[in-house]
C-alpha cells in the first residue's frame, strides 16, 4: 500500500463527517435515442472522494491481479504439457539410448577401427566403412533428440517454478486489496449482505481484451448516447449490451466535474424509472434495479465492471455485497434510485 493510499484512508473518517452531497444536471436521451429534455441526475456517488478513491484504487488492482493469476495459471498448464511431452519423449527413447550405451561399451573406442582393419577388399572396407557412417548418425540422433527432451523438461519445471511464484504474489496482492477495500467499506457500513445476484441472469456477449486477457485502459473517445458526450468504448459496449438484453429504461453516463469515473467516460448511472431519476424504489422499479444489478454481476469479467452500488449496498469482485451508505441521507447518495456502474 502506497503512503498517498495511506494517508486518505487516515483522513476518510473525518472527511465522511463533512462530505455532503453535490448535485448535478445532465441531458439525456432515452435508449432509443431521441432527445429528452434536462432531467435531474444523481449526484456524487455518496460517501466522500477518499472513499471513492481507495474503492477505485483496490478495486481495480484486485481486478488487475486475479487477471496476472489466470495467465499464470494458464502459462503453468501449457508448460506442464510441455514437461509432460518431454517426459514421455524420455521414456519412449529408454531403450534406444540402452543399447547404445551397452555397444559402445562392449566395443570401446578400438571396435570400429578393427572392424575396417579387417577387411577382405577395398570394396569391403568401403560397405563396412559406410556402414559405420550410418550408425553413427543414427545413434548421434538419437542421442541429439534425446538431449533435446532433457532440456525441455528441464526448461519447463524451471518456468513452471518461476510462475508458481508469480500466482503466489499476485494472490497476496488480492488478499491486500480485499483487506483494504473492506475496511474503506467499515467506514459506510461494510457488513456482509445477501445482494443482489441471480443464475438467471442474461449473458452479455464479452468486450474486446488484450492479448494477455487483460483490459486495457481507455480514454473517453467514443460518443456518449445519453448525453452527446463521451464515453470509453468499453462503457458503450456495456451501455448497448445492458440496453440489447432488456434493461431499456432511462440512463445518464458522462458527468463533468469530480474526480471519479463519469468524467472520465467510465460510469453510467441507470435509474430504476422509466423517465428519470426519482425517490426511492419500490415494487416493480425496485425489482427492476434488484435484476439490474445482478446482471452487471453476473456479467462483470465479460464486460470489464468495476463496482457496481445499488440500494444501499457495494459489489466488487474484491468485496462481493457488502453494505453502503452515501451519507447523504437521499435516493442520490443512498442509489436507492439508481444503479451505479464503474468501468476498468
Amino acid at each position: 500500500m502506497t503512503a498517498s493510499v495511506r494517508r486518505r484512508r487516515w483522513s476518510l473518517a473525518v472527511a465522511l463527517a463533512a462530505a455532503a452531497a453535490t448535485l448535478l444536471s445532465g441531458v439525456a436521451i432515452g435508449p432509443g435515442g431521441a432527445s429528452a429534455a434536462p432531467k435531474p441526475t444523481p449526484g456524487d456517488e455518496g460517501g466522500t472522494p477518499l472513499l471513492r478513491d481507495v474503492l477505485s484504487e483496490t478495486s481495480k488492482g484486485y481486478i488487475d491481479a486475479r487477471n496476472a493469476v489466470t495467465k499464470s495459471r494458464g502459462r503453468q498448464l501449457q508448460l506442464q504439457l510441455e514437461l509432460e511431452k518431454a517426459q514421455e519423449t524420455i521414456k519412449e527413447m529408454e531403450p534406444e539410448v540402452a543399447l547404445v550405451a551397452g555397444t559402445s561399451y562392449r566395443n570401446g573406442r578400438i571396435g570400429p577401427m578393427s572392424l575396417l582393419l579387417n577387411s577382405a577388399s577395398p570394396d569391403e572396407f568401403l560397405e563396412r566403412a559406410a556402414a559405420l557412417d550410418m550408425l553413427a548418425a543414427r545413434d548421434n540422433a538419437k542421442l541429439a533428440k534425446l538431449n533435446a527432451a532433457l532440456t525441455q523438461a528441464s526448461r519447463a519445471k524451471a518456468a513452471i517454478d518461476i510462475e508458481v511464484k508469480e500466482e503466489q504474489k499476485q494472490l497476496t496482492i488480492m488478499a491486500r486489496q480485499k483487506s483494504e477495500a473492506e475496511k474503506a467499506l467499515q467506514l459506510v457500513g461494510g457488513k456482509a449482505t445477501g445482494g443482489f445476484v441471480s443464475a438467471t441472469s442474461p449473458e452479455a456477449r464479452p468486450a474486446p481484451r488484450n492479448s494477455d486477457g487483460g483490459f486495457s485502459s481507455q480514454g473517453c473517445t467514443a460518443e456518449d448516447p445519453t448525453t452527446g458526450r463521451c464515453i470509453t468504448p468499453r462503457t458503450l459496449h456495456m451501455l448497448k449490451e445492458t440496453q440489447r438484453l432488456g434493461f431499456k429504461r432511462f440512463v445518464n453516463c458522462f458527468r463533468p466535474g469530480g474526480p471519479f469515473e463519469h468524467p472520465k467516460g467510465r460510469a453510467c448511472d441507470f435509474s430504476s424509472e422509466p423517465n428519470g431519476f426519482g425517490g426511492d424504489a419500490t415494487g416493480g422499479d425496485k425489482l427492476y434495479g434488484n435484476n439490474l444489478a445482478a446482471f452487471f454481476v453476473r456479467n462483470a469479467d465479460r464486460l470489464g465492471v468495476m463496482y457496481v452500488i445499488w440500494y444501499r449496498q457495494f459489489w466488487s469482485p474484491a468485496t462481493g455485497w457488502k453494505s453502503y451508505s452515501g451519507a447523504g441521507g437521499d435516493p442520490s447518495s443512498d442509489h436507492t434510485n439508481h444503479v451505479h456502474i464503474s468501468m476498468l
